[in-house]
């Protein structure tokens, strides 16, 4: 078979399969930055092909879905499975890892890597809760009574107050390949309860950091160090900037310093009441899923004025810092 004489049937099913898994589709409602496993990210491209079995070739056409990284089927939840068959024609599932161009470049350090001391601006992440892996991103070095935490949202370090005081916490997150056994950074202390029914006005938590970690409360490039530990307050129009483990670092502009906005739960649509907004700057998107927990930082005086915890493809959604501080009971570590 060459791509001059492929099998109608075969042909149409797997161009049903490039619409349905590779065509962008806008939301349009607000979610959080939270990043779990999620089909149409992982799959990296669609084909044809004999289907593979055993890792043996088969006689039997397929159409191939090409993914980043191939999950036990265990694992995924069962609406995110791609079919066993489109339009009568079996599927194959391949792991190819994600495809790109192949200039000869050193790698760059991402805030998905392994860092030692932890740092804010990267990946952290709860086990998995049932079939979900989740990652978002370690947003500050904070403390309390002598001990450090790490400052996150509650979604991401107590998956929406599903998970207990104690849980562990992983960096980098097992979703960033994480590893269970070495990656251990922290335990869930608190996090301040999401009300599916009242208003909120934070999502966030911390993890008590163990004891053989060390921590860096230095922000990775290009944000950095913080001038003072001490937060300001939003204000319209302030630049801004974060560094989180999806999007890494962006920039743009405060938008309203008071926005109510319902944002998209697993738990439900909850109501979040006096919020920062925020615009990215022209050509770029300041935020996107697995950013939750950054730290958004005030560009002309370095200091802490939200953390973010949701957005939509146009603005991001954050807290007012001095209220998750308030809320928590603790302060900025310097």
């Amino acid at each position: 078979m060459n791509r001059e004489n492929i099998p109608p049937q075969l042909a149409s099913a797997k161009k049903e399969a490039a619409t349905r898994f590779l065509t962008s589709s806008a939301r349009a409602a607000y979610s959080t930055r939270a990043v779990s496993y999620q089909l149409d990210l992982n799959i990296v491209g669609v084909g044809i092909g004999k289907k593979i079995k055993g890792g043996q070739s088969t006689a039997t056409d397929a159409v191939r879905i090409y993914v980043n990284r191939k999950f036990p089927k265990a694992q995924i939840p069962q609406p995110q499975q791609v079919p066993a068959a489109i339009r009568g024609v079996p599927t194959d599932v391949v792991e190819t890892g994600r495809f790109r161009a192949f200039a000869l470049t050193p790698p760059p350090t991402t805030p998905r890597d392994r860092f030692r001391p932890i740092r804010p601006g990267t990946s952290i992440g709860p086990p998995p809760i049932g079939n979900l892996v989740e990652a978002g991103t370690l947003g500050a070095i904070v403390k309390s009574g002598g001990a450090q935490y790490i400052l996150s949202n509650n979604h991401v370090l107590a998956n929406e107050d599903k998970l207990p005081v104690g849980t562990a916490i992983f960096q980098p997150a097992l979703l960033d390949k994480g590893n269970q056994t070495t990656d251990q950074v922290a335990t869930l202390s608190k996090a301040v309860p999401l009300s599916p029914k009242g208003n909120n006005s934070v999502d966030c938590a911390i993890a008590a950091i163990d004891k053989a970690v060390s921590a860096d409360p230095t922000i990775l490039p290009k944000v950095g160090k913080l001038a003072t530990t001490s937060p300001i307050d939003a204000t319209d129009g302030m630049k801004v900037h974060k560094v989180g483990r999806t999007t890494g670092y962006t920039t743009g502009s405060v938008l309203d310093i008071s926005a109510d906005v319902n944002i998209q739960y697993d738990i439900g649509t909850l109501t979040f009441q006096g919020q920062i907004l925020i615009a990215p700057d022209q050509g770029q998107m300041f935020s996107d899923a697995g950013d939750s927990g950054s730290l958004i930082v005030d560009r002309g005086l370095v200091r802490a004025t939200g953390l973010l915890f949701g957005g939509s493809p146009k603005s991001t959604i954050a807290n007012h810092i001095s209220d998750v501080l308030t809320a928590l009971q603790i302060q900025l570590a310097g």
